[in-house]
């Protein structure tokens, strides 16, 4: 008994280890619906990183998601701009990627988003890319 748990000790200190070794927590953001997620979601991951800096964050948008990218676009309840936002968490490493499935069924051009924005082919399977074959937290807000 007295070997199975020290047995059990190592194996739950050398799990830390590993755990800890395994670099920073990855967090993917999910914003499909820019009125009711996208100053929530941005204030989200601007505390998350105020909180935790190291973390690396990637925003997937899509559907009406897509909208928090877009040059121009403000929040409609009280008129804040996103992409100041989005630049600001931009340069504290955050990607923001955009789903070109949207684009096409939304009949929208690339060069309507800021400058901020990367292109995915499409936002469901990198969410659950990132998910699955990257381990990915995934956070919803």
């Amino acid at each position: 008994m007295k070997k199975l748990l020290q047995c059990l000790a190592i194996s739950f200190a050398l799990f830390g280890l590993s755990a800890y070794a395994a670099g920073p927590t990855e967090v993917v953001y999910h914003i499909d619906d820019a009125e009711s997620q996208g100053i929530k979601g941005l204030r989200n991951i601007r505390n998350h990183l105020d909180v935790s800096p190291q973390t690396k964050i990637i925003v997937v948008t899509h559907a009406n998601g897509v909208d928090i990218m877009m040059e121009g676009a403000k929040d409609k309840k009280n008129g804040i701009e996103y992409a100041p936002l989005v630049g600001a968490l931009k340069s504290r490493g955050v990607r923001f990627e955009v789903c070109e499935i949207t684009l096409k069924n939304r009949n929208l051009k690339k060069d309507q988003f800021i400058l901020d924005t990367d292109f995915t082919p499409s936002g469901v399977v990198r969410v659950a890319d990132l998910q699955y074959q990257n381990h990915f937290a995934y956070i919803k807000p």
